[in-house]
């Protein structure tokens, strides 16, 4: 008599009637649905016209999307494919299976939705005592954009090209005049590479206007401040070297990107490569939770401008943070004292910590002659004798343990290295849909260990 488990194939009702009898009751997606049912409808972008084909549920859409970023499916055809072969994500979508182009749709036009879907999470970690804002902390990673490094272009190569296509195009246009007259066979594939060297040329047409346009720009935020040195160059009667005047043409090092130009070349740190990407900035709530609480897209690999923007994307009905807590990278007078003037205690590291540990595998840097002591401003006195307090050093040691793990689980346990839309709004956009899937984790998590 066999042992074996009956393994019959052909067993009719083969899925259950009811999909919930496959799915944990503590599985998170049941947290999702719950916080996506809060989501004022109005927030979606829904064609009540009632033309066209059959909608679906917004809310079924978007509690989908942000279960399977939580699971570490981001593509939107990796999506349409889970439907079917992922019991939760089946149970989540309805026993529905929208195509991959409405999915992505979905995505690209309702980052209104998920932006309430972001603070619904957090009302939900507030209500149930979970989340309380007092400490922060706030730190930015580099995320690949969807583009290829090696699609960008300098502003100096891109006007060569500009000419070599131009002669390039009229010398294949003689080519097919010539073939009209003459009735040559080997003319077919003419056509063809005029649309392509057409192509690039718009594409190279374009770079340059970008790149021309950013000049002009910067050049018109720089003017105010040359008119100020210019004025004081001339009150003292010319002496010294005058201020030279913002240029509105492009460096010819300048550069920009064919697949996605909003996107900038920068890289981590002195020892990481180059890449295409954007800096992703985040708040973390350093008092346990280390739930997202704000978070920021930049195109400018520097944190210097980010404390600010960053710490007041917080929802205000979430709260005030009462101490921002931020590296040496966010060292910056202005942004400290607007954060300092809304009533928050600032703890930022002045410069880089340059101590070496006791057993470093680099080699001992050759040793350099010590420089006379720079004149420092005094914000910088002030927020180095704060942090060097012993209450300083309490609050500010949560920092790296509170917000630099956040980045670890969302790039290591989520699998989320590079972004899959591009331009900055949608890239910001995607950035609080990352966020929101990590929130529903890390919440949903300490909601079991709570009981």
């Amino acid at each position: 008599m066999t042992r074996f488990v009956p393994a019959d194939r052909c067993q009719p009702f083969l899925m259950p009637p009811d999909l919930r009898e496959w799915v944990p009751e503590d599985d998170l997606v049941h947290f999702i649905i719950e916080a996506v049912e809060r989501v004022d409808m109005k927030k979606f972008a829904v064609n009540y016209r009632g033309s066209g084909s059959a909608q679906y549920d917004p809310r079924m859409m978007l509690a989908l999307i942000i279960y399977c970023y939580s699971n570490r499916i981001f593509a939107s055809r990796k999506i349409e494919q889970a439907t079917h072969l992922n019991v939760c994500v089946r149970f989540v979508a309805v026993n529905t299976h929208p195509d991959h182009d409405t999915i992505c749709t979905f995505r690209r036009e309702n980052f209104a939705a998920i932006e309430e879907t972001f603070l619904q999470v957090l009302t939900i970690a507030k209500e149930l005592k979970i989340l309380k804002v007092g400490t922060i902390s706030v730190d930015g990673t580099k995320i690949d954009a969807n583009a290829n490094i090696h699609k960008s272009v300098r502003y100096d190569r891109a006007n060569e090209l500009r000419a070599q296509l131009k002669l390039e195009i009229a010398d294949l246009l003689r080519q097919a005049e010539r073939a009209d007259s003459t009735s040559e066979k080997d003319a077919t594939k003419l056509p063809e590479e005029i649309a392509y060297r057409e192509k690039l040329l718009s594409k190279m047409d374009a770079a340059c206007q970008r790149l021309e346009a950013e000049a002009k720009t910067r050049a018109e935020s720089e003017r105010a401040d040359y008119e100020k040195r210019k004025q004081s160059h001339d009150d003292r009667n010319g002496a010294g070297r005058p201020p030279s005047p913002p240029s509105e043409t492009p460096r010819p090092e300048e550069q920009s990107n064919l697949t996605d130009p909003e996107s900038q070349i920068m890289r981590k740190s002195k020892r990481s490569e180059y890449r295409q990407a954007y800096n992703a900035q985040a708040a973390v709530d350093a008092d346990g939770t280390q739930l997202i609480l704000g978070v920021n897209v930049s195109q400018c690999a520097s944190d210097a401008n980010e404390l600010v923007p960053t710490v007041t994307a917080i929802p205000e009905s979430i709260g005030k943070p009462e101490t921002v807590l931020a590296d040496t990278g966010y060292a910056n007078g202005e942004a400290v004292a607007t954060l300092q003037n809304k009533g928050s205690e600032v703890l930022v590291a002045t410069r880089g910590d340059n101590h070496r540990r006791a057993h470093d595998l680099r080699p001992v840097p050759p040793a350099k002659p010590e420089k006379p002591q720079e004149v420092q401003a005094e914000w910088i006195k002030v927020m180095k004798k704060a942090v060097q307090s012993e209450a300083g050093k309490n609050k500010y040691k949560k920092r790296k343990q509170t917000v630099e793990p956040v980045f670890g689980i969302i790039k290591h346990g989520m699998k989320f290295r590079q972004f899959l839309l591009r331009g900055i709004e949608k890239v910001r956009g995607e950035w609080s849909l990352v966020a929101l899937a990590y929130n529903c984790r890390r919440l949903h998590t300490l909601m079991l260990q709570s009981g």
